[in-house]
Parts: C-alpha cells; structure tokens; sequence
C-alpha cells in the first residue's frame, strides 16, 4: 500500500491530533512511497534499524521514535548514525507515543492489563492515560509479582506487603511512576508501572498501595505488536515484530 495511506490510517486509528506530547507522532523519517513490509519493535534503536534491514522491512513502527523535546537538535553522534541506515535503506520510520498508550484497544495500556489478566474498570489521571481494573481473585502481592514476573519474563521490582492480598489495580506503562499519587487517588490496592523512583517506596509504605516497577521495555511491548498485527490483517500487509532485549 501507499506508505501515505498507511500513516493516515494510523494517525487517525490513534487520534493523533488529540495529543500535546514530547515528541512528533507519525511519520518521523521518510522513506519509499510502498509499503508491503512493516517491521515493529518499542525503540528505534540502532540495533531495531539494523535488524529491520536485514529483515527487508519498508517501515519500521515503533513506540519510542526520534525528535525528543529539548534534544540536541544537531545530526550528530548517535542521532547521525541511526538516521545514516534508516536513509540509506530507503526505510520509513513512524513513531505513536502517547496515542499508542491511549489506544482503548491496541494501546500498550489495555494490552498489557489483557495479558497480565486484569479486567479493566475505568481510567484515571487528569490525561486519563492512567487504568484501573480487577484480577480475577484476590490474591497475595507476592503471588501477583510472580504471575507479573512470568507473563513478562522479567523480575518486576515488588514495594509493599508481600503477604497483603490485592485485587484492585492500576496500571500505566513505561515511565508512569508520576502516576502513582493519581493511582492511590483512585482507591487501588497495587500500581504497576515500568519504572521506578526513590520516593516510591515511602509512599507505597506509608499509603498502604503497593507498587511493581515491572520494567519500561517490558511493559511496552505489546501495544505496538498489537498495532502492526492489526494493520498486517487489514491491509494485507507482511508484519514482523522484532523484540530488542533491554533490561530496564
């Protein structure tokens, strides 16, 4: 298809417009007029240029593009190196931050609560890119942390009682730890999250919410393999997702 159709869609499907965000979403580096194609992956990392290359990708779609606010707006260094392959290789690149995580669907926040089995009940934050929900039973935050651990194959980083039974929860990925006021707010039982921050842990121990840092990377995942599967079936499109390993 068109690499233009295929960015309309997606700017749309997402609702684009709707966002004051850090960065451009959408079409960030141009590349050949078709796509047949599409390679996705969280960052846009060298590594994820070099890989989608080599793949034979025409697009690469990612959740963590390029043109952060307040980055050095010189071509130089890394910036330079990724932008080098991504040029020379005739490759586009598309990036949805915000709009991917708000995505009632496809997002990075409603895939991540389907695959760790939480029902959703609702948003919260003033952005509303916060989500509550229900686990299936209660259950000891230790036991959570487990299950968390094997969906995502990675230790999440557990902050309250462990023996202290939960069932409500609120979740927003990546670096949502400044959610976690917002998240105790909203009346839930544990917050997960991908990050992190030092003054977590009073809070968590003096509000009685506890907190699971599961990892940025992690978290992130499965909002944009969702996105590339979705556009794969409906346009006809070859879709890989390519997962590059980052421990934070």
């Amino acid at each position: 298809m068109k690499t233009k159709e295929l960015e309309l869609y997606l700017n749309e499907l997402l609702e684009v417009p709707r966002f004051k965000d850090y960065c451009p979403n959408g079409l960030q580096v141009q590349g050949r007029l078709e796509t047949l194609h599409v390679v996705t992956g969280v960052t846009a990392s060298l590594a994820l240029v070099e890989a989608a290359i080599e793949a034979g990708a025409d697009a690469i779609l990612v959740h963590h593009g390029y043109f952060w606010k307040n980055e050095d707006a010189r071509v130089i260094g890394q910036k330079h190196a990724r932008l080098k392959r991504l040029l020379g290789a005739d490759i586009n690149l598309m990036a949805y931050h915000l709009p991917l995580d708000n995505h009632a669907e496809l997002g990075n926040n409603a895939q991540l609560g389907a695959q760790l089995g939480i029902t959703p009940t609702g948003r919260f934050a003033d952005d509303q890119l916060g989500w509550t929900g229900t686990l299936p039973r209660p259950m000891p935050l230790s036991e959570l942390a487990a299950h968390v651990a094997g969906v995502l194959q990675r230790e999440p980083l557990a902050i309250g009682d462990a023996d202290r039974p939960v069932r409500t929860v609120g979740w927003c990925t990546g670096g949502a730890q400044g959610y976690f006021d917002a998240a105790i707010a909203a009346g839930v039982d544990v917050y997960i999250s991908g990050e992190v921050s030092e003054q977590t842990t009073h809070l968590a121990r003096e509000s009685g919410v506890a907190y699971l840092a599961a990892g940025h990377h992690a978290t992130e995942r499965y909002g944009i393999r969702a996105l590339g599967e979705h556009v794969a079936q409906r346009f006809g499109l070859r879709h890989t997702f390519i997962d590059i390993p980052n421990p934070v």
